[in-house]
């Protein structure tokens, strides 16, 4: 199983952290240690002291595929979910300063995690579906999937020409403005169409 990651992928956000808007998806990966499921606690790692939150939609993909057309990219997955992208912007600024990929920033020990699953169905449009994220009972990020500058099926049709999807693997597909920082103590709550998915602390 493996996880591919979209960064940049919400105009707002780009702006928030002065980023170029990109003309392709762009790319990078997590190891599979980085998964943190069932609501297991965070701990905040010791070699980071700027450790962002960044919650995303998340596809769990259904099928061996690769080179798939974008108009049958739908066949591809049949649950979505809710997941954090944490990242240490520390250490992702000094590596981007120096021109140096981003591995260690997003994919130590935790650094993704993942609600369960739910079918896509449960859903009336993948293309308008509002999701969020609270810390300590506050709103830090809202965000709609009409938002992406590449759309679900877009980014499976776009990374399966450099990866064979795999059943199993898990896409995150951008986050939305307001990341920020989190601390030891607090307690964060995910949400998909107002409904809480996604709740652990951070130790």
């Amino acid at each position: 199983m493996k996880i591919i990651c979209i960064g940049r992928n919400y105009a707002e956000h780009i702006k928030e952290l002065n980023n170029e808007r990109p003309d392709e998806p762009v790319i990078f990966t997590k190891p599979d240690t980085a998964i943190l499921k069932d609501g297991e606690a965070f701990y905040y790692p010791d070699f980071s002291s700027d450790i962002h939150h960044e919650v995303e939609i998340i596809v769990k993909i259904n099928k061996m595929g690769k080179n798939i057309e974008e108009k049958f990219a739908h066949k591809y997955y049949e649950e979505i979910g809710i997941g954090i992208d944490f990242t240490a912007r520390d250490i992702q600024s000094k590596l981007k300063s120096k021109g140096l990929p981003w591995d260690l920033a997003k994919g130590f020990n935790g650094s993704a995690p993942i609600s369960e699953f739910v079918p896509k169905t449960k859903f009336a449009d993948l293309k308008n579906l509002n999701f969020n994220l609270l810390v300590n009972g506050d709103v830090k990020q809202a965000g709609n999937t009409s938002m992406m500058l590449y759309p679900i099926d877009t980014i499976i049709a776009f990374v399966s020409k450099y990866f064979t999807l795999k059943v199993g693997d898990i896409i995150f597909t951008g986050t939305p403005a307001g990341v920020g920082a989190v601390k030891v103590g607090d307690k964060l709550e995910a949400a998909i169409e107002g409904e809480k998915m996604l709740e652990f602390e951070v130790k």
